[in-house]
């Protein structure tokens, strides 16, 4: 493929879009290496500077969801993207009964014709609705998070491509849908499945062994760790949130407790607030524990780069005790995780919940891991 492929991207979070600009980093750095000097012209005198090379030939198309905290940082990560000397752009898909419709039929002849399709969420119902039309001979799945170690493993076992935190279509009506969309996420697999012309990339941080024909490049943050920083660093210990209590995980009251021991035994004094962590859980966070309550407008791995930040980072498993350790790099700072007791598992929590989470964790490398914390006792949480 050439450098001047048309290169389409389809993003639906901020870190999946800060994840495509890490990943045309890279792509844009290994095509400056293979470039052959010309003979005919005499070597000029090496220039230092923090841009990055730009990737000719991408465009990024933003989906955004609903919830004014992620769309607030996709338009912060989008001017960011412009920076870059990226093409981005805004299309609703969502918000209205005929909103997804309107975005199939504006990306749907671009999609045909991009020759390199780049994914942030092989998940999404509406990316495999518009995957029914692609033509592009190379697929990239760029990080969605951890979510890109359960993309891996049903790729690798030929399972149907279903999210770990969902427990199954509820009701006669959920199960209708789920049959009528059964063959749309079965060409979606097929797609990122190499074979023919057909090429696979992961581009991930996780700790993940793709399956055979797939091609995995390491996620390093290289671009994070060039663009910004490195920070000051701070007395005492930040903690960062999660949102396993909205996607119905964790118990609330677990929760609670959990980050309250964390805080006391940690000396911590700033809470980085998932964005889909909702006001009322935040405020009664604030209220428990005296934390202040961060609400980051960036993704995480960009706010702890550029400063200031804790000596120690402390977080559930999640994403970040991934890309922490590549991102702040050199920098001093250790990121720790605290594991989740399976007593703080909510019933409707689904039966892979708890190997999943405990993955994360002993997966993650240059971390300090910590035993659960804050449990109360059985009476009081009953």
């Amino acid at each position: 493929m050439t450098a001047q492929a048309t290169t389409l991207a389809l993003v639906e979070s901020p870190v999946q879009l800060l994840n495509v600009l890490e990943w045309a980093h890279a792509e844009a750095v290994a095509q400056q290496e293979e470039r052959p000097l010309l003979a005919s012209v005499p070597p000029q005198p090496t220039r230092v500077t923090r841009r990055p090379p730009v990737l000719p030939g991408l465009r990024i198309v933003v989906l955004p969801p609903v919830d004014p905290m992620s769309r607030g940082q996709l338009r912060r990560m989008s001017a960011l993207a412009r920076d870059e000397g990226h093409r981005v752009q805004w299309q609703e898909a969502r918000g209205g009964s005929l909103a997804p419709f309107r975005a199939l039929a504006a990306l749907g002849k671009d999609v045909r014709r991009a020759e390199r399709l780049v994914v942030g969420d092989p998940f999404s119902r509406f990316v495999q609705l518009l995957l029914t039309v692609v033509r592009a001979e190379e697929l990239v799945v760029v990080d969605d998070g951890t979510a890109t170690m359960e993309f891996v493993g049903q790729i690798s076992r030929g399972e149907r491509l279903v999210r770990w935190h969902r427990v199954g279509a509820q009701g006669l009506p959920g199960r209708v849908r789920e049959l009528v969309y059964a063959p749309v996420s079965a060409q979606a697999r097929r797609r990122f499945t190499p074979g023919g012309r057909r090429r696979v990339q992961v581009f991930s941080s996780m700790p993940v062994t793709v399956p055979e024909g797939t091609e995995l490049r390491v996620n390093d943050f290289a671009w994070t760790r060039s663009a910004f920083g490195p920070p000051r660093l701070c007395k005492g210990t930040d903690l960062v949130g999660t949102s396993l209590v909205e996607t119905g995980v964790v118990e609330p009251e677990r929760y609670l407790a959990a980050v309250r021991e964390l805080a006391r035994a940690h000396g911590a004094t700033r809470y980085f607030a998932h964005r889909r962590e909702s006001p009322d859980k935040l405020r009664a966070l604030s209220e428990a524990t005296g934390l202040e309550i961060v609400r980051p407008d960036l993704p995480l791995e960009l706010i702890a780069r550029r400063g200031p930040v804790g000596r120690t980072i402390v977080s559930f498993p999640s994403t970040v005790v991934h890309t922490l350790p590549y991102a702040l790099a050199g920098t001093g700072v250790t990121v720790a995780v605290c594991e989740i007791d399976p007593g703080w598992l909510t019933g409707n929590a689904s039966p892979r919940a708890q190997s999943f989470l405990a993955g994360v964790t002993d997966t993650a490398r240059d971390v300090r891991r910590l035993a659960a914390a804050g449990s109360p006792p059985a009476a009081a949480s009953a």
